[in-house]
């Protein structure tokens, strides 16, 4: 086989999967480790690929996905954006914030459904454009870099239009006396404007965020509808009865 249809073939596969192993492409090639790194290499070098250690990923993939090495309790949020996904039916109207749960959440929309997407997370957008049947809507307005989220009045304003189903928040603080909490000011605000443009507010909270109060108030715990953790029924009436008393869905 030639180098440059290896290399064409090596790019087809990264570009379908997102991200391969050096091993992977090694096998599917039957060429050795050395000559699929140099083949990674030059690729790189030409940047139609992101060469990583022991493989390589997508150029597109650097822009919206997470590197699961980093994200801490991924175990914890995928168990969570199971049960969250589960709540979504056939033409819904959904809101969805950024954050590492939600990614998994629309990460596994299934093909088939049917919805529309709001969002001013990046990362969310882009990924929901590989779901066929997903009317994705992004709502522009200054962007945090460091989250990939927009705020600002302009969000605020096209949200005052929107009437959703659901809201999926992620959560960085939530308490019985406090309700839910943010860290940034101006996301605070954003994620105010999100539930007062849906029927039915969902947290997706991680057990660390329960029993936490951030800087900034969002809304009171009796505005939540549905809280998704990871926890067992018997673990949540063991350990957070305080929350189940407030007659608030926790699943």
């Amino acid at each position: 086989m030639l180098k440059e249809e290896r290399q064409q073939l090596i790019l087809q596969k990264v570009n379908r999967e997102r991200k391969i192993l050096s091993k992977d492409l090694s096998e599917f090639l039957k060429v050795s480790e050395d000559t699929v790194r140099r083949d990674l290499n030059e690729l790189a070098g030409k940047g139609m690929i992101l060469k990583v250690h022991g493989g390589a990923l997508a150029t597109r993939q650097k822009i919206y996905t997470y590197d699961e090495a980093s994200i801490s309790n991924l175990e914890e949020k995928k168990t969570i954006a199971e049960k969250a996904v589960s709540l979504i039916r056939e033409n819904h109207v959904i809101i969805v914030t950024g954050g590492t749960t939600n990614f998994e959440l629309v990460s596994m929309i299934p093909d088939h459904l049917s919805i529309t997407v709001y969002t001013y997370s990046l990362s969310i957008a882009m990924i929901l454009t590989e779901k066929p049947n997903v009317e994705v809507l992004f709502i522009g307005g200054k962007l945090l870099k460091n989250a990939q989220v927009t705020v600002g009045i302009d969000v605020i304003k096209a949200l005052s239009q929107v009437h959703a189903d659901l809201c999926f928040l992620g959560t960085s603080a939530l308490s019985v006396t406090e309700g839910l909490t943010e860290i940034n000011y101006e996301v605070s605000h954003v994620k105010k404007a999100m539930i007062e443009a849906s029927d039915n507010l969902v947290l997706l909270c991680t057990e660390e965020k329960l029993n936490m109060v951030e800087r900034y108030k969002v809304c009171p715990i009796s505005r939540v509808g549905t809280v998704v953790t990871s926890l067992s029924q018997n673990t949540l009436k063991r350990k957070y009865a305080n929350f189940l008393a407030t007659g608030v869905d926790f699943i």
